[in-house]
């Protein structure tokens, strides 16, 4: 009955799944024996993609199944689409798994981080600082709070370079706000150390982030944390946000905010927004938060294997993790310098004809758009940003790759970088 609606949450998949001996052939890659083995056959009914003609290891795949489905059925079957029973359920669940007093659920990562910085009085005259190399929403939500985004350089994790932060800070910084960029933790000690000397607000953009850890303390427990519940997330809801906190008046000030500025039943203290999170979605999201320790892990092992192979590739970067940081391995960016013997550019083409899919996250700055560029000085300086946008290329990292298509994922990129480094070196 409600298998429409549960078909919406997953994106479309077919269930014809070539074997590694038919890529082999097509693609002209090596034999799928290896160390006196067979690999088998791709086998997972979910895992390829129709994309035009061309069937591929997605670069991102929700993992929904019965459960859910059950979840969403009982609330249609309940009518009380507006109940919020799930929702206040889905933040005490979501409030005790960050280790935080208080969670807010909000329609959107976008509008968590917009009624983040509005419930801490951030807006016009007030400077943010923030990272360069990251999705336009960041900067988004903090000018459409009236404050201004102040970019400072990244480092080799992807993320905001704490050793820069104090040289940006002016009597007009209110906020820092780092984002755990790809599910990396930002190096929190030494920026919740400028925080507190500066007496600075901490948002954390989580939203790539969910059970990232920084010294065995869960981001979004730092400050004030936003996360996103998209349908590529590490766990879904379709669409939604929350906000985490241990501030009772920033609470209070964002369940308002959320709500039409409504404090009690018809009683509006202030102007606000339509930003809740429904029903619906909630109750995806109680289910997804069950299963996000196992999905992070097999994430987590995904990685493991990648770089273990991948690190012995010249002209490839692996991401590098310090032992102190629990990644989250939203995606898995490789950063492909001028060492390899392909551009990025052709690379990714290469892998689209072996059906792999990947993407640039991100192939801009957020200074580089034309929505932005007025905002931002062109004498801006941002040489490590600079030069990682053009390297980096994210492949698939999700559950349900699985050990046969990850093999084919590194076997691809062995083979490519073999077979095109001899005419390199003999030009």
């Amino acid at each position: 009955m409600y298998g429409d609606y549960f078909a919406a949450l997953n994106s479309p998949r077919v269930s014809r799944e070539p074997s590694y001996e038919h890529i082999r052939k097509k693609f002209a890659l090596p034999s799928a024996r290896r160390d006196g083995r067979i690999l088998q056959t791709y086998h997972s009914p979910c895992s390829l993609r129709l994309r035009g003609e061309n069937i591929v290891i997605p670069i991102s795949q929700p993992q929904l199944d019965e459960a859910e489905k059950n979840a969403v059925a009982q609330v249609l079957d309940s009518q009380l689409l507006a109940d919020e029973t799930r929702v206040q359920e889905f933040e005490r669940a979501f409030a005790e798994f960050i280790g935080v007093r208080n969670a807010i659920a909000t329609s959107s990562g976008t509008t968590a981080l917009h009624i983040a910085l509005l419930a801490h009085g951030i807006g016009a005259g007030d400077e943010v600082i923030t990272t360069p190399f990251n999705f336009i929403a960041t900067v988004n939500a903090i000018l459409l709070a009236g404050a201004t985004p102040v970019l400072v350089d990244i480092d080799g994790s992807f993320n905001l370079n704490p050793l820069l932060i104090e040289a940006a800070i002016t009597p007009q910084t209110k906020a820092i706000l780092p984002v755990h960029l790809y599910g990396q933790p930002c190096e929190m000690a030494t920026i919740t150390a400028v925080v507190k000397r500066h007496n600075l607000v901490l948002i954390e953009n989580a939203c790539q982030a969910h059970g990232a850890a920084f010294n065995q303390q869960r981001v979004g427990s730092f400050g004030t944390g936003c996360f996103s519940f998209y349908a590529t997330k590490n766990m879904t809801t379709g669409e939604g946000g929350m906000i985490t906190t241990n501030d009772d008046a920033v609470t209070e000030r964002a369940r308002a905010l959320i709500n039409h500025g409504m404090s009690a039943r018809s009683q509006y203290e202030t102007r606000g927004f339509n930003f809740r999170l429904n029903e619906l979605a909630a109750a995806v999201g109680i289910e997804q938060l069950k299963k996000l320790e196992g999905m992070n892990a097999r994430r987590a092992e995904h990685a493991q294997f990648y770089s273990g192979r991948l690190g012995q590739i010249p002209g490839l970067i692996t991401p590098a993790v310090a032992p102190w940081r629990i990644h989250a391995w939203h995606q898995y960016s490789l950063r492909v310098t001028r060492e390899f013997p392909l551009t990025r550019g052709a690379l990714v083409e290469k892998l689209r004809e072996a059906e792999i899919e990947t993407r640039i996250y991100y192939p801009n700055l957020v200074n580089e758009h034309p929505s932005t560029r007025e905002i931002f000085s062109a004498e801006l300086h941002l040489p490590f940003a600079s030069k990682v946008v053009e390297e980096v290329l994210s492949v698939p990292v999700h559950p349900g790759v699985t050990d046969e298509q990850r093999e084919h994922i590194v076997r691809t990129l062995e083979t490519l970088a073999a077979r095109l480094a001899e005419p390199k070196q003999s030009e």
